[in-house]
């Protein structure tokens, strides 16, 4: 019998995870921008720190204190100026130091948790447990979008001839 709630040791790997795939970007590398319209490093670890307490952390408290609470869709365009001038050095330890309190919160629940119910104003009817998953589908997506910034940031150049053949999505 399992007694957790989902996707939390994913959630927890998440922050090494990024810090191994950044390990060797510098500030200029991570401010690199592959077009206008795509996010940096630095902006992607800015959407990570305000998403993790603005929505995610927000949503969990209200989860566990309100009866079946109503969210609205978050939409990291409408946060854009915030990530705009993002220090990633600063949002990064904010997202870890945060993700860090919300799995020892997490990890404190019992798996029945997973059932508490919210509405949200787009998806309908949600429970924890799948605010859970797409928690970590969120992470995941941010996890390939840093991987692809640092292989054409970092790595496509450097490869060369070799690296022709490589079709990159940054």
């Amino acid at each position: 019998m399992n007694n957790s709630l989902p996707c939390l040791d994913l959630l927890e790997a998440t922050p090494a995870i990024l810090r191994g795939l950044m390990s060797e970007i510098s500030e200029e590398d991570s401010r690199w921008k592959p077009a206008q319209d795509h996010f940096s490093i630095a902006e992607v670890l800015s959407h990570l720190s305000h998403s993790e307490g603005r929505c995610y952390r927000t949503r969990v408290d209200r989860f566990l204190s309100e009866e079946m609470p109503e969210f609205d869709p978050d939409d990291a365009q409408m946060h854009l100026a915030v990530y705009k001038n993002a220090d990633p050095d600063e949002d990064f330890g904010h997202f870890e130091d945060q993700r860090e309190t919300n799995i020892v919160l997490l990890r404190g629940l019992p798996a029945q948790a997973g059932n508490r119910r919210a509405l949200h104003r787009a998806a309908g009817e949600i429970t924890l447990s799948q605010m859970l998953h797409e928690w970590a589908l969120h992470d995941l997506g941010h996890i390939r979008q840093i991987a692809e910034l640092v292989r054409a940031r970092k790595y496509l150049a450097g490869a060369g001839p070799l690296g022709e053949d490589y079709k990159l999505n940054p």
